[in-house]
């Protein structure tokens, strides 16, 4: 009996990338007993150990033990770099019909045909390019500000197959044909001869065809309709939400508000002394921003933040103050406590 199977063999840089094609092509109706798996270093394997286990046996198994050892030879030294850096190679046995979903299955997990000898090494030599790095001496803690970073790809969402083909389909048509016949007839006669019969006294002849129409068919190849297939594109807005991370540092001064008092009288002798109002007046309103500052419902804000609640909460402790006046006293022992100034 003629087998319709076929074998078809990827490679990967990982093995955990040959995991994913044999659930791929599990997924795909190939039973996961077709589906084999070999990897040198770790001897992470789905072949049986019985024989010889390396790459060689593997081969051998596979394509059989007539098979030239010129040409196993070829094939080991093929496939053993890449398995021996970390790579891993599937062999998928399937019918035919079924090879084209499997080499897509094989190539979507990043699969390296094995007929590009050029890429196998290329590959090979990114791995061990990857594995030489040393690490030096000197180690560094760096400090880490998380920053979101929003990319965006292209992947696949659909699309459209247009198939044409080429369906007989039969007509008829009605068409109406003329034919010409030929009627000879003899009937007899008792009349004298005239001028005319005597000129017909002679040897003569002469022929009358018949004729007749008959189908002619021609076809003529005339375009009725047009497929056009175009495609076009549209962007939306999304917006991304995520929380980043920092490190604030905040620098808390610390004792009483009368270790500012030097501080406030002088503020006060530059803004509020030629006004005519008295230290005592505005002496409330210094000490009520310094305790705010220390207040820790308000630690990390600015003083934009905070101004209206403040005012409100001013205003309802001495209602008769008035906001504009005291403001500026606020908000310099305020400032004054958090490092502003």
């Amino acid at each position: 009996m003629t087998s319709n199977n076929s074998t078809i063999i990827g490679i990967f840089d990982r093995y955990g990338a040959a995991e994913q094609a044999a659930q791929k092509l599990t997924k795909i109706g190939i039973p996961p007993a077709a589906v084999q798996i070999k990897s040198e270093p770790d001897g992470r394997s789905r072949i049986g150990d019985e024989g010889d286990s390396g790459i060689s046996g593997f081969l051998r198994r596979l394509f059989g033990s007539d098979t030239p050892e010129e040409h196993l030879k070829n094939l080991t030294n093929q496939y053993s770099d890449v398995i021996g850096h970390g790579g891993a190679l599937l062999c998928v046995t399937t019918a035919a019909e079924n090879v084209d979903r499997a080499v897509d299955a094989l190539n979507q997990s990043g699969a390296i045909d094995v007929d590009e000898k050029e890429s196998n090494a290329e590959m090979t030599s990114t791995m061990e390019s990857q594995q030489s790095g040393t690490a030096g001496n000197q180690t560094a803690i760096p400090v880490v500000e998380e920053e979101l970073q929003v990319g965006k790809r292209a992947v696949r969402r659909g699309g459209v197959r247009v198939i044409s083909k080429v369906v007989e389909q039969p007509v008829e048509e009605e068409i109406a044909l003329r034919e010409e016949h030929v009627h000879v007839e003899r009937r007899p006669v008792d009349r004298p001869v005239t001028a005319q019969d005597e000129a017909g006294l002679r040897e003569q002849s002469f022929e009358v065809t018949e004729t007749a129409e008959e189908p002619v068919v021609n076809k003529q190849r005339r375009v009725k309709e047009e497929v056009l297939v175009s495609k076009d594109s549209t962007e939306r807005k999304e917006k991304i939400r995520d929380t980043v991370r920092h490190t604030e540092v905040n620098v808390e001064q610390t004792g009483t508000a009368q270790n500012y008092s030097d501080d406030f009288r002088k503020d006060y002798q530059a803004n509020y002394a030629s006004s005519g109002i008295d230290y005592a007046t505005m002496q409330p309103a210094y000490e009520y921003g310094y305790t705010m500052a220390n207040d820790v419902r308000y630690k990390g804000k600015s003083w934009n933040d905070i101004e209206s609640e403040l005012r409100t909460d001013y205003l309802r402790r001495s209602p008769n103050s008035t906001w504009d006046k005291v403001k500026g006293a606020v908000r310099y022992g305020w400032e004054k406590v958090t490092g502003k100034r």
